[in-house]
């Protein structure tokens, strides 16, 4: 039985993630921001006083790795933590006004960086692959 590494989706999907991870590490470095703390200020643009559990799920992080992400946030003053309205055992997280300010610097950015990595494909194909990649999530979960 042959297998071919290279020719492997698992192995092409890993190869592409970790270039483009090292990528967007490159490009966020001069902010002082992670690919990782990304995830983070990124759903929280979308959405503030979301639990550490939410985003924890929204960045399919484990809660450890969450926090852990939070905390460096925190000392970074881009984030705050507040006790939670109804569940006084959890907490919310808000954006500062610099957790805001990031925005605007580092979301033209990661769309540099995607359009340099999707150059040449056309703009439907690359919505068909991210509807493919996204199967190929759910069949797996």
């Amino acid at each position: 039985m042959n297998f071919k590494l290279d020719d492997s989706l698992g192995f092409i999907l890993n190869k592409v993630n970790t270039k483009l991870k090292n990528e967007l590490f490159q490009q966020l470095k001069e902010n002082d921001v992670t690919p990782e703390q990304w995830a983070i200020l990124n759903c929280l643009w979308e959405q503030e006083g979301v639990t550490p559990k939410e985003l924890s799920d929204l960045t399919f992080k484990d809660k450890p790795n969450t926090n852990r992400i939070l905390e460096k946030l925190i000392i970074k003053g881009l984030v705050v933590r507040k006790a939670h309205p109804v569940d006084k055992r959890s907490f919310q997280i808000f954006l500062t006004d610099d957790g805001w300010a990031l925005r605007e610097q580092l979301i033209p950015k990661v769309k540099q960086l995607l359009d340099k990595a999707t150059a040449g494909i056309e703009q439907h194909k690359v919505a068909e692959m991210k509807k493919m990649l996204n199967q190929i999530y759910d069949n797996i979960k």
